[in-house]
């Protein structure tokens, strides 16, 4: 299920469902799961740590607030955030191989957007948010982008943002040739 299935801004009982849904597909894989969030400020991270049992598939979340921490703690390049800015395909997508490069996980998911009210623009609105997605593959690590613009104030967008990015992870485990 994806955001778009639900009418309205999701709740936090459907945030913390989505995370009890991917913890299964982790579990089933013996995988362990990093996130690197940004405008979201660790609602993703909350949501799968009010589970019990989520150090057993959870290892660590990055709150990535600044373009400096996403340098400092993610190794995103600070010409890539000159270049594209923070919220653009090319950061989100660092985010997530950072998570997988400094932590020991199987999978990440990384979050960066304008939450509003201000902070837009012509090129990038409020309610813009580009998401990362990072998995191991065999040898190498997969990775995948998508950008949705939210309707909605702040809490609007960060909580459907928190609930895409799991719910979208969940649905590339499932099925990893498919496109978001």
């Amino acid at each position: 299920m994806s955001v778009a299935d639900i009418a309205g801004e999701p709740t936090w009982q459907e945030l913390v469902r989505s995370a009890v849904a991917l913890r299964d597909d982790l579990l089933g894989r013996h995988w362990m799961l990093g996130c690197a969030e940004s405008c979201t400020g660790g609602l993703v991270a909350a949501a799968i740590t009010s589970v019990a049992g989520s150090s057993e598939w959870f290892e660590r979340g990055f709150v990535t607030y600044s373009n400096r921490a996403k340098t400092e703690l993610l190794g995103v390049p600070e010409a890539l955030l000159a270049t594209h800015g923070a919220v653009s395909r090319e950061v989100a997508l660092a985010m997530a191989q950072g998570v997988i490069a400094r932590a020991p996980v199987q999978a990440a998911l990384a979050v960066t957007g304008i939450a509003g009210p201000g902070g837009g623009s012509l090129d990038k609105p409020i309610g813009l948010v580009w998401f990362g997605w990072a998995w191991r593959e065999g040898q190498g690590v997969h990775s995948e982008t998508q950008s949705v613009v939210w309707p909605g104030d702040r809490q609007a967008v960060r909580m459907a943002s928190a609930h895409h990015a799991l719910a979208v992870l969940q649905l590339r485990l499932k099925n990893p040739t498919g496109s978001p």
